[in-house]
C-alpha cells in the first residue's frame, strides 16, 4: 500500500505536514481532498505556494477520491492524502473500505468543539464519528508530528 498516510488536519497543506510527515515518509504526492477546495482556483494556487518542488500536489473532491483510492493504493508514488473535516474523512473511509488507517492531526478550536489535545477540539459529534470508524475496525489514531507517539482514538477524552 502506498497511500502512506490519510490524515485529518483542518489546516490542510502547512509546514508541518510538507515538512514533517513528508519527509518522515519520502512522500512524493500530497492530495487534498477538499469539495470546496477542488472548485476554487484561487485557494489551489495558495496551497500550491506552500509545496516543496520535489513534491506534487492535486487535489479532489470527496467522490473523486473515493474513486481513485484503488489507483493511488497500487501506487509506487509515496502519497499524503489530506482532509479538513470529519465528515469527508468518514465519506472517504466510507467509499473505500480499503483505508482500514486514519491519523487525526490538528483540529481547532470552534464555537461547537470542546478540547481533547492540546492540538484537538472536537464537537460531540465529531468524536462519536470517529469512535464509530474505529469500532468499525479503522485504526484511528492522534499524532499531531510524526515523532510523537500515536494515541488511539479511544483514549482521546
Amino acid at each position: 500500500m502506498t497511500l502512506d498516510l490519510v490524515r485529518l488536519d483542518d489546516r490542510l497543506v502547512h509546514g508541518q505536514v510538507v515538512v514533517g510527515w513528508g519527509q518522515a515518509l519520502a512522500a512524493s504526492l500530497v492530495i487534498v481532498m477538499d469539495d470546496r477546495v477542488r472548485q476554487s482556483e484561487w485557494e489551489q494556487e495558495l496551497y500550491r505556494m506552500g509545496m516543496p518542488p520535489h513534491m506534487s500536489l492535486e487535489f479532489a473532491s470527496v467522490e473523486e477520491a473515493v474513486a481513485a483510492v484503488p489507483r493511488w493504493l497500487c501506487s509506487s508514488q509515496k502519497t499524503l492524502l489530506l482532509t479538513g473535516d470529519v465528515d469527508s474523512l468518514v465519506r472517504l473511509v466510507e467509499g473505500a473500505p480499503a483505508i482500514r488507517r486514519v491519523n487525526v492531526g490538528g483540529l481547532h478550536q470552534q464555537p461547537d468543539r470542546r478540547q481533547r489535545l492540546r492540538y484537538l477540539y472536537l464537537s460531540e459529534t465529531e468524536a462519536e464519528q470517529l469512535r464509530r470508524l474505529a469500532e468499525r475496525g479503522v485504526e484511528v489514531s492522534v499524532q499531531d508530528v510524526p515523532t510523537a507517539r500515536p494515541i488511539p482514538f479511544r483514549e482521546i477524552p
